[in-house]
């Protein structure tokens, strides 16, 4: 199960672990995730894939701000809350 530019993952270790992030790239084997707030797209934070949880979401990537990036991941977070409720 690769892991892509665009994808919505979960962190399953580190502060931020239980966290939805968008991978916004990928630099020598270590993916860059953002959230939009802690972590916006201009400083993205170096995760290892070992570490991260793909979901079955995508978010495109282009004429993407970080607020867009943080509406997208708040609603995704509370339909996944309403969903295991």
């Amino acid at each position: 199960m690769e892991i892509i530019k665009g994808s919505v993952v979960v962190s399953r270790a580190g502060r931020d672990k239980g966290y939805f992030m968008a991978v916004v790239g990928e630099d020598k084997g270590i993916l860059l995730v953002a959230d939009g707030k802690e972590r916006p797209i201009g400083r993205p934070k170096r995760k290892n894939p070992k570490h991260l949880q793909k979901t079955n979401h995508r978010i495109e990537l282009e004429q993407l701000t970080d607020k867009k990036l943080r509406v997208f991941l708040r609603n995704l977070s509370t339909f996944e809350e309403k969903g295991q409720a």
